[in-house]
């Protein structure tokens, strides 16, 4: 990240439902990384979504197990 700022991360699954939300906070500039505990979850293909500042973007991500 170029400067501080508030940023989410949340995973969905594909029926837009709220799985786990993984940040929540302002974070300093540099470089970041987040750890996603899937444990108990089934295989199949989820949304995260990350807002950093006016920055916005949801990818799609396959879980396998």
């Amino acid at each position: 990240m170029p400067e501080a700022s508030a940023v989410s991360l949340i995973v969905y699954d594909v029926m837009g439902r709220e799985v786990e939300r993984l940040l929540d906070k302002t974070l300093g500039a540099g470089y970041h990384e987040a750890r996603w505990d899937a444990t108990g979850l089934p295989s199949g293909v989820y949304l995260y979504r990350i807002e950093a500042g006016a920055f916005a973007q949801t990818r799609r991500m396959t879980l396998l197990k």
